[in-house]
């Protein structure tokens, strides 16, 4: 069967890296398992660093009976002397493809903007309409300072919360008395993209070069226990030679990546 050079799964992305080392020419000297291991290795590169890797999301979550009781609940950790520690689970569970969460949405009314008598809508309502006189700077200021005090004042969409991406957990630090069972919460988030969703990552320029490379340098790792390897025909596989040449050119991708495609730094809790 014919593979094209632009691999759209998995298994094509493996067999595009081992015809780049030069199979069928030569045998890749390189187990399954291990090639598996160099795709993970490279998604995992490409989705923490690269932008093109991960996408912003909103998640919609309604609270649950489950979720109130463990808002409720508490754990006891026990510290040196046999002193005691609890801590309340007030947390959610996340889905896993979560990296960071930058906003939580729904768990107050907004009494300045959610109503007919609130002060952004009567801004907008008294002078909106005229919007050719309007000064848009101002209004934009306005509105920038009526947010500001919901957010002290009401807590707004600006709840305190903690997320722990390795624990999967959204912690809401907030009375258990306040969550209220059916409440609907929105949170603003960025997530992993799925190599098995978005099949257009395994003909991406970076994933492609990294894949190869990390393959070649598990198969000079392979070839340094026997060094020297003599094929049939006299060729001759210099392990240590193919490992040297392999780290090289991971270092040349992950500078290139890090200094012009990585993710910008992000106001985000993860």
């Amino acid at each position: 069967m014919c593979v094209m050079a632009s691999p759209s799964t998995r298994a094509e992305l493996i067999t595009y890296c081992k015809r780049q080392l030069g199979e069928p020419v030569l045998q890749v000297n390189i187990d399954d398992e291990q090639v598996n291991n160099v795709i993970d290795d490279t998604f995992q590169f490409f989705q923490e660093n690269c932008y093109n890797g991960m996408e912003r999301a909103y998640l919609y979550h309604e609270i649950s009976a489950d979720d109130k009781t463990r808002f409720a609940a508490q754990t006891t950790t026990t510290a040196a002397l046999s002193s005691e520690w609890k801590e309340t689970t007030n947390f959610i569970p996340i889905p896993d493809h979560v990296v960071g969460i930058t906003k939580v949405f729904g768990l107050v009314s907004n009494s300045i903007r959610s109503n007919l008598f609130g002060v952004e809508y009567q801004l907008f309502l008294n002078d909106l309409y005229a919007f050719g006189s309007l000064d848009i700077l101002n209004y934009y200021m306005n509105k920038q300072y009526l947010e500001t005090l919901d957010m002290v004042l009401n807590n707004g969409a600006f709840q305190q919360f903690r997320y722990t991406q390795r624990r999967d957990r959204l912690y809401l630090d907030l009375d258990k008395d306040f969550l209220k069972e059916g409440t609907n919460l929105l949170i603003e988030c960025h997530r992993l993209i799925d190599p098995t969703d978005a099949t257009e990552m395994n003909n991406d320029r970076f994933v492609k070069l990294y894949a190869t490379a990390l393959m070649k340098r598990q198969w000079g790792m392979n070839l340094i226990k026997y060094n020297n390897v003599q094929l049939p025909g006299g060729v001759t596989l210099n392990g240590r030679e193919i490992y040297t040449d392999a780290l090289a050119e991971i270092e040349k991708i992950e500078s290139e990546v890090l200094s012009k495609y990585a993710i910008p730094p992000m106001d985000m809790i993860g």
